[in-house]
């Protein structure tokens, strides 16, 4: 599959601080995108000698540190009874947030306090939301971004060994590149595929009305 092989080579030809920085502001935010296409492949480029360690370390934290704090903004902004409102609506199912994920997010940010924006961005699918109801309680700005900064640093420095050590593995990952394309493409359409089932599933609302 020549054009997969030129979009993964545009993609890492293409890969420098800013463009991290950006997907990581992206991933952090309330649009779905994964961490781990962005930091290994940037770790990969560092064990090749492309790009500096620190540099991607540090655009890639301030980026999700910037993600973040775009939620906790839009959730002092909104409030509890819109922000609840908008997630029992079919846009934001397409984003992955529903009124149950919201809602396991504030009891998450309840158990934890304002521990939880640390902890919290190690635990699938808290990640992207425990910003949330952080904003909505009004959780300080300093620790908020203080926690928020040390939980993404240690996240994306597990994700860089993992890229780093990707690259040691190249003679094993060239072998198998196909294979690895292949699933590599079955997950995307995967993750496509739950976005949109997501979204066109019935919202809570419209089942009550049935």
């Amino acid at each position: 599959m020549p054009w997969v092989s030129e979009i993964v080579s545009w993609y890492m030809d293409h890969i420098n601080y800013w463009s991290v920085f950006l997907l990581m502001t992206i991933e952090s935010s309330f649009i779905p995108f994964p961490s781990e296409v962005v930091i290994p492949p940037a770790a990969y480029l560092v064990a090749k000698g492309t790009l500096n360690g620190w540099g991607v370390m540090l655009s890639g934290t301030l980026g999700a540190l910037a993600g973040a704090l775009i939620n906790y903004v839009l959730a002092i902004i909104i409030g509890r009874p819109i922000l609840y409102a908008l997630a029992d609506t079919r846009w934001l199912h397409f984003l992955l947030i529903t009124r149950e994920n919201v809602e396991k997010a504030e009891k998450f940010f309840v158990k934890y306090g304002n521990l939880s924006t640390f902890i919290g961005r190690f635990v699938p699918a808290i990640r992207q939301l425990i910003s949330v109801p952080a904003g909505l309680a009004k959780m300080p700005l300093v620790p908020f971004l203080f926690y928020t900064f040390l939980g993404a640093g240690l996240w994306n420095a597990v994700l860089f060994v993992l890229g780093y050590l990707f690259y040691q593995q190249k003679a094993f990952f060239e072998k198998y590149y196909h294979l690895l394309t292949y699933a590599v493409i079955g997950g995307a359409i995967l993750f496509v595929a739950w976005l949109v089932y997501n979204g066109l599933k019935p919202t809570k609302k419209e089942g009550e009305k049935a």
